[in-house]
């Protein structure tokens, strides 16, 4: 597939998205904006989220990620269900009651102003990186396969991805991300669909065909039960699942805004419920296609791409869509799904961060609608550039699996926010207020220490997602030192 095809596929995809955001965005009310004026769907949420917790990582790097961890990250997913029923039931419910815009306000309204700028702070490092994670994949895509070939500079691709999302998002905000993600998880889901059934047709397999080939079970171990050494263990990565959905759902002003936006409570529940189910699923359905990916290389004896003279996993689904010869039409499905993928990501993290820098850290509540309107504008123009800065940041930076990736730093910048809100919700206690901010920044510093430390010096245990909970835990034992008496 030539570049010059993938940058019209773009062009068109971008011209969809425009039409539902002039369409969604016609009143460019704060309102509608922040939280869509409280008329979402639920089953409209429920079908966009799955787009947007499923991202560009989850399209290129969960199939990447299958030949060294087989199907152990389904132990992960498993957690996940647990943990979106705890935020369904736990989270919601405080949520809803309280009325919030920002989850943060919560922080505010429990414990004081400087709880609840550092939860906001932490969210906003937490989903600045998650988000730049996410872009930075699809950006490296269109450059090793589209912009190479043309000499134009990475930072480019960067600036041009992201000045899209900010020309759909900059009026409808949060109503039109809700439309748009629905949109964008359509084509995703149509996109690894599609390619299961092309690449398992060319390997003259059908589908239960290759469910029970020999091939498929070189790959397909789920449970890794033999040590509890080891980092993929069972219980490590179920319960180290469950608490990333507890943070990056549950206390993600990212995800919770879209929930927010539903009518009531119970619409937001189901929103949820229904929404881990097929998020299991369609997850179960990339790394079987990371499976194919790797018998089909293996089969003709397909190269993993290089990237600065260094193997990458995450091209490997890039680079067997558009160079391997099969075909146009597999070739524009996989651009089509991964720029769905990315931008169904991207677009909220870039909403949700204007979101909470607007309300949680300018405080725009005391300001009049007009002036709320001029801040809101800049702030998100601020929020582009913030994010640009990053991914190319990253690009120097990142030299592993970008899930692996994203799911570790998630273990250092999500633990406070973990912390602060179970001590908020499961005990009466008030705290000082001026010193949360310090035992935050202690506990992520704490553990990501622990996190350096060789599994040699530790007897040979290899430390995991468990590092989200133990920051948590040392958040929680913090507060309890500075609590009132």
């Amino acid at each position: 597939m030539k570049g010059q095809h993938i940058l019209l596929l773009t062009f068109i995809y971008f011209v969809f998205l425009v039409i539902i955001a002039r369409i969604t965005g016609k009143n460019d009310s704060n309102s509608d904006f922040f939280k869509a004026g409280k008329q979402s769907p639920w089953y409209v949420v429920a079908f966009g989220m799955i787009g947007a917790s499923l991202s560009g990582v989850t399209f290129i790097s969960v199939p990447g990620w299958v030949e060294a961890s087989e199907f152990s990250y389904f132990q992960v997913c498993l957690g996940y269900i647990a943990g979106y029923m705890i935020v369904a039931f736990l989270l919601l419910p405080i949520y809803y009651k309280l009325n919030l815009t920002s989850i943060y306000e919560y922080l505010l309204k429990r414990f004081g102003s400087v709880s609840h700028k550092t939860g906001a702070f932490f969210f906003f490092i937490s989903r600045l990186l998650g988000a730049a994670f996410r872009m930075y994949l699809m950006a490296i895509v269109l450059q090793q396969f589209v912009f190479e070939q043309w000499k134009i500079p990475f930072e480019v691709t960067v600036v041009l991805s992201i000045l899209l999302i900010w020309v759909y998002t900059n009026k409808g905000g949060i109503k039109t991300i809700v439309w748009t993600d629905t949109l964008q998880t359509l084509f995703m889901l149509s996109a690894v669909i599609l390619s299961i059934y092309m690449i398992t047709n060319v390997l003259g397999w059908s589908f239960t065909e290759f469910l029970s080939s020999d091939e498929l079970k070189q790959y397909s171990t789920i449970f890794k039960t033999e040590s509890i050494m080891t980092k993929d263990h069972f219980l490590k990565s179920f319960f180290g699942g469950m608490f990333i959905t507890i943070c990056m759902t549950g206390l993600d002003q990212d995800m919770m805004q879209k929930n927010l936006s539903c009518k009531t409570l119970k619409d937001a529940q189901k929103n949820m419920f229904w929404f881990s189910l097929i998020l299991t699923l369609v997850t179960f359905l990339f790394l079987l296609l990371g499976a194919l990916l790797f018998i089909y290389a293996k089969r003709f004896d397909i190269a993993l791409p290089l990237m600065d003279g260094t193997p990458k996993t995450d091209l490997l689904f890039p680079e067997i869509a558009l160079n391997s010869g099969l075909g146009l039409t597999l070739a524009s499905v996989f651009i089509l799904g991964l720029i769905a993928a990315a931008y169904s990501s991207a677009d909220s993290a870039l909403t949700s961060l204007t979101t909470s820098f607007c309300i949680d850290i300018l405080d725009l509540k005391n300001h009049s609608e007009i002036e709320k309107k001029r801040i809101r504008k800049k702030t998100h123009i601020g929020m582009s550039i913030l994010l640009i800065l990053v991914i190319i940041a990253f690009n120097q930076l990142l030299n592993s699996n970008v899930i692996d990736s994203l799911l570790t730093v998630a273990g250092y910048t999500y633990g406070p926010l973990l912390g602060l809100f179970a001590f908020g919700i499961f005990t009466n206690y008030k705290v000082k207020d001026q010193w949360v901010w310090i035992i935050a920044l202690l506990s992520v510093l704490t553990v990501y220490g622990l996190g350096q430390i060789p599994a040699v010096y530790l007897g040979g245990y290899e430390i995991g997602y468990e590092l989200l909970p133990l920051n948590g835990l040392l958040t929680f034992f913090g507060l309890v030192l500075i609590r009132k008496k």
